[in-house]
């Protein structure tokens, strides 16, 4: 028996658009600097020649025994790194991940147990230079991981038993417990606390398969937090017409199987809802014909997007499959029956894709391919919890490099566009499932961010991230891309201008495997691509820039020189903000204004505090009306504020004193108002 890589081509068929539903639903230590919201990094100044990456910057492409030689010496290590970091005699660290930078610089990611315990939300990035010497630290959580006890007061039944009724709270059909409750530090939200985790299994109520997290305080009962772990989301393929696939022989029989990108496998369900399935196989090396009622065509469509995808990551960022480590995933086609989703699961390390209503309409598009794949690429790196914000962010990454392999592709069947399952056909009239440009075109998600952001579904609150790739993209405006019009609008009606896909990729990559950590929101997002831009471009470069426009323009931040144009409003005097105590004000007075205040006022706030969950932060306008900015026991565990917010303050006269009030309504955390700003058009 004799194996061997071969490249199949198949005759061309035409394709058509068909209904599916998929995807819905740096000198100096500095702890916690991504988390803080605070850009922490000193002055780079861009390289000579503007718009290039500055020399030795960006990660090099690693081979899995070079990427394994650093883990071993992470690991070797990491008592010493945990000595120097401070963390307690309890803690330890495990090592999770590992780049490295040209010039040298080493990006280590790591979880971290207590007392033999695993730290949901202590996961930290430990960044050191060439000679070893640490020289930044991203954390998930400033606190202090150091729980009153370990010892649960409540029985693991009782979490156990709140998992599943939090499971038929979703309508999940045929709940079991996947996984017994475990003890863990809970430390991603307020502070660590031992906790239960319980996993359920079963089904959720579309048939996607469940792996729901449920934490339960183990010293009260109380539900501290849950999120859902499955991330939803050649030959003649049904959408991207005649490709090269790559497959392997076995005597007289061929089969999906990639031998050139780390045995990837493509397998038919053929309706299943577990195991792998069978693997696709035959005697030729022709795959499908086109059709979708031919089963084989949607397997080479999902083999060819995996093929795509780990083409991308390794070519443009370096990366040799989804771990780092060489290793391929696997895919598996015709889940389920009628089944209108495609989803990535860690458990099974692989993507799965249902045929759609009728069983006619396969979700294997080389965008949602893309995405599902991400979605394995982001847990092994940021770890991004799947519901908040950061789950937001989670699914604006794959949303944002299933657009990019996309155009990575070059297929001339699927061409390269900021839509989201253009293919697919979703809502059954040609329309896309998500729009980049402008996020709130699908009617449900987000065009800016707003301090209630996090309440919603993840794949709503993914909008403003997607519209910050595409305005960094390509800029706000009307524009046309490979056929495709665009017209993007800012939330503080401002320009913005692009600096091109091929940088903003680099950026966003660079900051999701190097800044951002598992409790990473929108404005921990805006420092960490700030701080990769500064690596990359220099902070004085037109990129560093574009960034900052393109955050403020979804409400994220402020322009430099506050606000791009507009009249600003200041003061930066600070003002403590007592423990559990009474609010504190900031005063503002605006004068020289003509009429009311604008429908979308920014409102740049910048606070330094160790939990912002305990802040309650409004802005009062002269006539003495509250506005709520953010709500006590909102913001989850990152340390400080510092966004702007947009407040429609059209029934308010302009001119008078405007002041800011804030407010600690729990014991044990200190801050104060560094400063804020207004800033009118």
């Amino acid at each position: 028996m004799s194996s061997s890589s071969s490249h199949r081509r198949t005759p061309h068929t035409p394709t058509r658009r068909v209904a599916a539903v998929a995807l819905v639903g740096v000198s100096a230590l500095i702890a916690a600097a991504v988390q803080s919201g605070a850009a922490t990094a000193a002055p780079v100044q861009a390289p000579a020649a503007a718009g290039q990456v500055l020399p030795g910057a960006e990660s090099v492409k690693l081979t899995p025994a070079q990427r394994a030689e650093l883990i071993r010496a992470a690991d070797a290590g990491k008592t010493a790194t945990a000595k120097e970091l401070g963390l307690g005699a309890k803690e330890k660290l495990v090592v999770r991940d590992v780049l490295k930078d040209g010039d040298g610089t080493v990006h280590t990611r790591y979880e971290r147990t207590y007392d033999g315990l695993p730290v949901l939300g202590g996961d930290l990035v430990v960044e050191s230079t060439k000679a070893d010497a640490t020289e930044a630290v991203v954390k998930a959580t400033g606190a202090k991981i150091a729980p009153a006890t370990t010892a649960a007061a409540v029985p693991a039944a009782k979490a156990e038993a709140q998992a599943l009724s939090a499971a038929k709270a979703e309508n999940a059909k045929s709940p079991d417990v996947n996984r017994a409750p475990r003890k863990v530090i809970w430390a991603a939200s307020g502070t660590p606390t031992v906790a239960y985790e319980t996993v359920v299994g079963g089904f959720q109520h579309d048939g996607t398969p469940q792996e729901l997290h449920v934490v339960t305080d183990a010293t009260t009962g109380a539900k501290l937090y849950e999120w859902e772990a499955i991330e939803t989301g050649t030959g003649n393929t049904v959408y991207s017409g005649q490709v090269a696939l790559t497959t392997t022989q076995s005597g007289s029989t061929y089969n999906l199987t990639d031998g050139a990108r780390g045995g990837h496998k493509t397998y038919n369900l053929n309706r299943g809802t577990s195991g792998t399935g069978t693997l696709f196989s035959g005697p030729d090396d022709i795959w499908g014909n086109g059709a979708a009622s031919n089963l084989e065509s949607a397997g080479a469509d999902a083999h060819y997007g995996a093929q795509l995808t780990w083409d991308y990551y390794k070519n443009v960022h370096g990366r040799s499959g989804i771990r780092g480590d060489g290793v391929g995933a696997y895919s598996r086609v015709h889940y389920g029956s009628n089944y209108v989703n495609a989803f990535w699961s860690d458990s099974c390390f692989c993507m799965t894709y249902g045929d759609g209503s009728g069983n006619a309409n396969p979700l294997t598009s080389i965008d949602v391919a893309a995405h599902e794949m991400t979605h394995g690429l982001t847990s092994n790196t940021a770890g991004l919890n799947y519901s908040g914000e950061s789950g937001g962010l989670n699914e604006a990454t794959s949303d944002i490099f299933g657009s990019t392999v996309e155009f990575y592709a070059n297929n001339s069947s699927d061409v390269g566009d900021y839509l989201i399952g253009e293919e697919i056909n979703i809502n059954g009239d040609g329309t896309p499932l998500r729009y980049m440009d402008k996020p709130s075109k699908d009617g449900s998600s987000k065009d800016s961010w707003y301090s209630g952001i996090g309440s919603i579904d993840v794949h709503y609150s993914s909008g403003p991230a997607n519209h910050f790739f595409y305005l960094l993209s390509e800029g706000s405006g009307t524009k046309t891309i490979n056929g495709v019009t665009y017209n993007s609008a800012t939330s503080d009606g401002l320009p913005v201008t692009g600096i091109g896909r091929d940088k903003a990729e680099k950026i966003w990559f660079r900051a999701l495997t190097t800044k951002f950590t598992s409790t990473t929101n929108y404005a921990a997002a805006r420092t960490g691509t700030l701080a990769a831009t500064g690596e990359l471009y220099g902070t004085t470069s037109a990129e560093y820039t574009a960034v900052q426009n393109a955050w403020a323009a979804i409400a994220v931040g402020s322009r430099p020189g506050g606000g791009g144009g507009g009249t600003v409003f200041e003061n930066t005097a600070d003002v403590s903000i007592p423990d559990n105590g009474a609010a504190v004000t900031s005063s503002i007075t605006v004068s020289g204004r003509t009429g009311n205040a604008p429908s979308s006022l920014p409102v740049a706030v910048d606070i330094t505090h160790t939990y912002i969950g305990d802040l309650q932060v409004q802005l009062v306008a002269p006539d003495g009306t509250a506005y709520t900015l953010k709500a006590y026991s909102t913001g989850g565990s990152t340390d400080n504020i510092n966004t702007t917010y947009t407040v429609n303050a059209s029934s308010e006269v302009a001119n008078g004193v405007w002041q800011l009030r804030v407010q600690d309504n729990a014991a044990q955390d200190t801050g104060r108002i560094n400063g804020w700003s207004l800033t009118f058009p």
